[in-house]
């Protein structure tokens, strides 16, 4: 029975990287969900190309695609120690049929981390990003955008979790390797 972690944050606040980070130390497997479908649709599979067909024509995925696409990943992953949901659950519906289908694992969330940044430093962070990088997708709009989709949805969310145990915060202004030891002083007792 593996270890399961939501973790909650805007974009661009390091959650890819430190999920990293929890992966190689402690053998676990990061789930994104924007990752799996791209993953999905270029391996052709048949979750792959329904998802396809949605996006090409403007929808959004389904729940149950999604959550089949995680059970799938979860079942190719038999050795990982636990698996980090990152950019899922976005509402009380997702988090619900997350939690059924982990049931049906005998399985459950274990840990729920919020990684609790400036939004304006944030801004900055990515206006140097892009000016370094030149990455198309890094410009301050797109960002802006997807920080309001993240509070609009983190908002809804949270409260879900909350209910059932404590959100551990986790100060993401701080270093990398400070943010990292937040998370294992948090995490290390509970393995």
């Amino acid at each position: 029975m593996g270890y399961n972690i939501v973790f909650f944050g805007p974009p661009a606040a390091g959650k890819g990287t430190q999920a990293k980070i929890i992966e190689s130390k402690y053998g676990f497997k990061q789930l994104s969900t924007g990752d799996m479908l791209r993953a999905q649709v270029a391996e052709g599979t048949e979750l792959g190309v329904r998802a396809k067909k949605i996006m090409d024509a403007g929808g959004l995925v389904s729940d149950d695609i999604v959550i089949g696409m995680i059970e799938d990943n979860m079942n190719r992953n038999p050795d990982a120690k636990g698996f980090i949901f990152d950019g899922f659950p976005r509402t009380n519906a997702q988090a619900q049929a997350l939690d059924l289908m982990l049931a049906k694992r005998d399985e459950k969330i274990d840990l729920v981390l919020e990684l609790d940044v400036d939004y304006n430093a944030l801004i900055e962070r990515v206006e140097i990003r892009a000016a370094k990088e030149g990455r198309s997708d890094d410009t301050v709009e797109a960002l802006k955008n997807r920080l309001d989709q993240y509070r609009d949805y983190s908002s809804l969310i949270l409260p879900y979790y909350q209910i059932q145990g404590p959100v551990h915060k986790i100060d993401g202004m701080k270093s990398i390797d400070d943010v990292t030891q937040q998370i294992e002083n948090i995490l290390g007792p509970l393995l």
